[in-house]
């Protein structure tokens, strides 16, 4: 017994040299050193950059594989909705037949969702509304198929429909915030401000500056309580910044509020003060709590001229202003606005109570996460 213990002894004792001749290596194995972990004392200056740039690229290329992945869904189901609707019409087929395809569909594959037959009608539908499959790839399947759900029961003409489709690819609205363009009637709005915007601005900038200003501009967010001085209706505007600056349409960004100017040792304030990416011009925005006059153009006007003068960059285009009152006369604001070379919309605010705003403002696309999850889901609420 005791020399079986004194071996088991020896090879203990042997196992620990071994280990520490092991440790002593620092890292060889087998002839071969192994590497030990970088520290960050040990990486290169420019290595938080680097990693940055490898973390970009794959955000940029996964949400690339997600849209494009959205892309062949939605195909996917305008396929399966036109082969539905020439059955339907050819051959007769009712819902009942819809609802068995749903069963066998998710008997084939259970591992899909989107193909509840309430689903299936709405593919049906899709087919049925967008009848051209290179617009639907062109416009319709670049957004959610949640989004394009609602266009079908929201929006009933066929160029409407396809209008607000490409407003929400080029400003990435939600599903809350296309509910909320359309239930505002954003297409009226559009373009209907009394402007000066033909003859002070190049044919390009102006058409693009009469897509971007509108007429009336709905601020729901102020309240119940009725605004009565301009003070009030710019402190609930700045209060409420995220939810104006989605009024106000993609590419406004905001550089101030009562932004102070010397001029001659008199000091004005500039209401409010924005920068428009498209356009790439400054944005002033001065407010009225009550019915438009012609003197409001004299005072936008100057301050229009100090901007330009004093924080236009060269590279910049000539400043826009847009006057927003309470209550105008449209043809008396077109007359005040005759002659004036500075370029200038006057548009009206109202209070107006509808549904409320959404609270899920996202003025950019959908994060990868909530694209993924829909395609998962294949807009299936069942």
């Amino acid at each position: 017994m005791k020399p079986q213990m004194d071996a088991d002894k020896r090879g203990f004792d042997q196992s620990t040299k071994n280990t520490k001749r092991k440790r002593r290596d620092n890292g060889k194995h087998d002839g071969v050193i192994m590497p030990a972990p970088a520290t960050a004392v040990e990486l290169p200056s420019d290595y938080g950059s680097f990693l940055q740039q490898i973390k970009q690229r794959v955000k940029t290329e996964r949400l690339k594989a997600v849209l494009s992945a959205n892309v062949v869904q939605i195909l996917m189901y305008w396929d399966i909705g036109r082969d539905i609707l020439e059955r339907q019409n050819q051959a007769g087929w009712g819902a009942k037949v819809i609802d068995r395809l749903a069963v066998d569909l998710k008997k084939s594959f259970p591992e899909m969702s989107g193909f509840s037959a309430r689903n299936l009608k709405d593919m049906r539908k899709f087919a049925e509304c967008w009848t051209d499959r290179e617009i639907v790839q062109r416009t319709a399947a670049q957004i959610p198929w949640r989004n394009n759900q609602l266009l079908l029961y929201k929006v009933k003409e066929s160029d409407l429909r396809i209008w607000y489709a490409e407003q929400n690819l080029e400003n990435g609205w939600s599903r809350d915030v296309l509910a909320f363009q359309i239930e505002t009637n954003l297409h009226k709005r559009i373009g209907q401000t009394a402007n000066n915007f033909e003859v002070a601005l190049p044919p390009d900038d102006s058409d693009m500056a009469n897509q971007i200003f509108k007429d009336p501009y709905l601020f729901d967010f102020l309240g119940t309580a009725e605004v009565r001085k301009e003070a009030e209706l710019e402190n609930k505007l700045i209060e409420h910044l995220e939810k104006f600056l989605l009024e106000l349409g993609q590419g406004f960004a905001f550089v101030g509020r009562q932004v102070h100017m010397e001029v001659g040792g008199d000091d004005f304030y500039i209401d409010l003060l924005f920068y428009h990416l498209k356009l790439r011009c400054f944005v002033v925005v001065e407010l009225k709590s009550g019915k438009f006059c012609p003197g409001h153009v004299s005072q936008l006007t100057m301050y229009m001229n100090i901007v330009d003068d004093t924080l236009r960059h060269p590279d910049d285009k000539p400043t826009i202003g847009l006057l927003l009152v309470k209550e105008k006369n449209h043809l008396v604001a077109k007359y005040s606005l005759m002659g004036n070379k500075k370029p200038i919309g006057v548009a009206e605010w109202e209070q107006q109570i509808t549904e409320s705003l959404p609270e899920d403002l996202k003025p950019s696309l959908p994060s990868i996460e909530e694209l993924e999850r829909e395609l998962k889901q294949g807009g299936n609420h069942e």
